[in-house]
């Protein structure tokens, strides 16, 4: 492989063929422009325009973008609401089960002990042992 020498004489390509040149439009004998000058303007005008549609076409894309993200937002907060809401309500029909289960435990246990000849003892009757080591 060769090394690139930078100092050698390299050959010179051919210039280029003189294009054509525009002449500057004359003006109209009566002094109005002449028509290139016109439609020169009138493209701008169009360009001009579409640019301006295309940026009223963006910020109405944007503005829906925006709606949405807020009707998003808003339907957020309202499963959230009621995400609590429901879990309120499950800890409060916990709470009853349970207050039910209680009312209804003592009468079923002391209807099952009369079934086995059991009664209830009365206050003025009932003593206490004691079981420690020292009672003794």
């Amino acid at each position: 492989m060769a090394a690139v020498d930078w100092f050698a004489h390299a050959e010179v390509a051919e210039p280029a063929p003189p294009g054509r040149r525009r002449r500057p439009p004359a003006a109209h004998p009566r002094g109005r422009p002449a028509a290139t000058v016109r439609s020169r303007r009138k493209a701008t005008q169009r360009r001009v325009r579409g640019h301006i549609v295309w940026m009223i076409l963006f910020a109405l894309l944007l503005f829906g973008v925006v709606a949405v993200n807020v009707a998003v937002l808003r339907a957020h907060v309202a499963v959230s609401r009621l995400d609590d809401e429901r879990a309120k309500l499950e800890a409060r029909n916990q709470a009853l089960a349970s207050a039910l289960s209680a009312v209804h435990s003592a009468p079923r246990i002391e209807a099952a002990a009369r079934r086995l000849g059991l009664i209830p003892a009365s206050g003025g009757n009932t003593s206490y042992l004691d079981l420690t080591a020292g009672g003794r």
